[in-house]
């Protein structure tokens, strides 16, 4: 039975750690609080409670795993929390696990681009912001040691969707100024993608995977569809004064490297996700 850790079992490590169980794989969890190992402890899986930024933490938990999955969260964090938890956690997780496969989940922030053009995993990375830098060195670091990097675009599920979120209280704009395709990804589909990606037999080392679905869409679609689909109206047409998450870039993200190794998202746009499982997981908001 091979054995994984999931270091930062969170939204999308939990639903991973869920996947690879059920698939036969011993696993462990690692999660930064005592509410979340108390929420997880139904799991038929080993959680526990640990800090990858601290390296005494995880050399305590030295063992022989065949897999480790970097996937803490910052925390809503600044760049010395990317700093700490990415990178000073993925360096104490190589030092404690070398015979691993390693896996960091980074994220398309790292794409710069801002004339909404197609980018792959040749195309050049130059980011803006002091995290994303931080991102694109953890990337290098795991590289160097033959890991695997899958940058994950915009992360939405059940009970999570942050154009979904700001339409609903109203804090949602349509900037005709400044519209930008959006990039995201299911939770559920970059768990299967992950799977995937440690389950190869013949896998590359040293390899990047964007983990994105089938179809960028306009910001302004997006608000356009779910006005039609909610009977709402449409959001105030003005200049956006939110900052965002993912800085002032705008670029479509391509997953074809991903399709080539054979996965397929069970939701490959934003309408489907909306419609097979976020939408009814707000149902308590949404009639």
């Amino acid at each position: 039975m091979p054995r994984i850790l999931i270091a930062g079992c969170g939204y999308v490590g939990e639903a991973t750690a869920d996947l690879f169980h059920s698939a036969g794989w011993n696993v462990e969890g690692w999660v930064h609080s005592k509410e979340s190992a108390a929420r997880l402890s139904v799991k038929p899986y080993s959680i526990r409670v640990l800090d990858v930024s601290q390296r005494g933490e995880v050399a305590k938990r030295a063992g022989v795993f065949d897999a480790v999955i970097h996937c803490a969260s910052s925390r809503g964090g600044d760049a010395e929390a990317y700093r700490q938890i990415y990178l000073n956690g993925a360096h104490h997780l190589l030092e404690t696990f070398p015979k691993a496969r390693i896996l960091f989940t980074s994220s398309t922030s790292v794409y710069a681009q801002r004339d909404g053009s197609w980018v792959t995993e040749e195309s050049e990375t130059k980011p803006l912001r002091d995290t994303a830098r931080i991102l694109s060195e953890v990337e290098k670091l795991v590289l160097g040691k033959g890991g695997i990097v899958a940058r994950l675009a915009g992360i939405y599920g059940p009970r999570r969707s942050a154009l979904l979120s700001k339409f609903l209280i109203g804090t949602a704009t349509i900037d005709p100024n400044s519209d930008r395709f959006v990039n995201q990804a299911h939770r559920d589909d970059i768990a299967s993608a992950l799977f995937l990606l440690l389950n190869r037999e013949a896998q590359e080392s040293a390899q990047i995977y964007n983990v994105v679905d089938d179809e960028p869409i306009l910001q302004s679609e997006c608000y356009g569809w779910l006005a039609q689909r909610l009977h709402r109206s449409l959001p105030p047409i003005r200049k956006s004064e939110q900052p965002r998450k993912r800085g002032d870039t705008n670029k479509r993200v391509s997953n074809a490297k991903l399709h080539q190794f054979g996965w397929t998202p069970d939701y490959p746009t934003f309408r489907d996700a909306m419609e097979k499982s976020i939408l009814p997981s707000f149902a308590d908001v949404v009639p």
